[in-house]
């Protein structure tokens, strides 16, 4: 009995891993891509992000004014995540994919320092920054609920957390979860929609994270009611906008918070 429960356990974990190197490698691609049709748009990119980054900036100075010696922290900063634009002298991105971003957009990299890390293993000493930022990017890591205890452990006290996501009809979780089980037995069918992502969240399961937390949460929404009325009032164009109809997809949830 001991045996087949550390046989299951041992395929449970080479699927999930399965999952985290597939969505990783998906991003890269399509990071690749698109760095190729943005030769000669370098500029523009860096004025769109700044912009960006500068309206997040702004709802957090609401909350506490920025210093301008605040060390800020991204997670998850991809190729062109919220520090690149937002104009701090100790700005750190941290990606798996940092080095290969840094070779993809150099301009917009710049802007600030960056290394390859894991969210669900943050290289860095508890309370180590004032501003703490994750826009979007837990449901492509492998194991996406073990960042959020690790976005806490690293922010100061009184410090503040930014924290995005996209959120799902229960439905897609359960797609994505089968999807994951046939390609670990063997059976490659890759379905963009669930192999660009390691989890799809519901708002409940995700806001369930920040309960108990030591955070005082000064904001927390979602866009589940304008998400869905605009997709079921969208023309339909393929199979994947009528599941929409039935099943919204992707709409924000966020959640500003203040390290207790």
């Amino acid at each position: 009995m001991l045996e087949r429960h550390q046989h299951e356990t041992g395929w449970a974990d080479k699927a999930v891993r399965e999952r985290g190197a597939r969505a990783l490698q998906r991003q890269l691609d399509y990071q690749e891509n698109k760095a190729a049709n943005a030769i000669g748009h370098e500029n523009e990119m860096v004025r769109e992000n700044f912009v960006r980054a500068q309206q997040i900036r702004k709802l957090l100075d609401a909350v506490k004014p920025f210093d301008e010696n605040d060390r800020v922290l991204e997670v998850g900063s991809g190729a062109h995540g919220l520090v690149f634009g937002f104009g701090t002298k100790f700005g750190v991105g941290i990606d798996p994919l940092a080095v290969d971003y840094k070779r993809l957009f150099p301009k917009l990299q710049a802007n600030a320092t960056t290394a390859a890390a894991i969210g669900e293993e943050l290289p860095f000493a508890d309370a180590a920054f004032d501003v703490v930022l994750s826009d979007n990017v837990i449901d492509h890591a492998e194991r996406p609920l073990a960042i959020v205890p690790e976005l806490i452990r690293v922010l100061k006290p009184g410090g503040l957390l930014y924290f995005t996501v996209n959120v799902h009809h229960p439905l897609y979780n359960l797609a994505s979860n089968l999807h994951g089980a046939w390609n670990a037995v063997g059976l490659k069918v890759e379905l963009s929609a669930f192999a660009d992502h390691t989890i799809h969240l519901t708002a409940d399961r995700i806001a369930a994270e920040f309960v108990g937390k030591p955070l005082d949460i000064v904001s927390q929404r979602s866009t589940i009611a304008e998400t869905r009325a605009f997709q079921r009032a969208a023309k339909l164009s393929n199979p994947d906008s009528l599941l929409k109809k039935m099943f919204f997809k992707n709409a924000l949830f966020e959640v500003v918070a203040k390290r207790a």
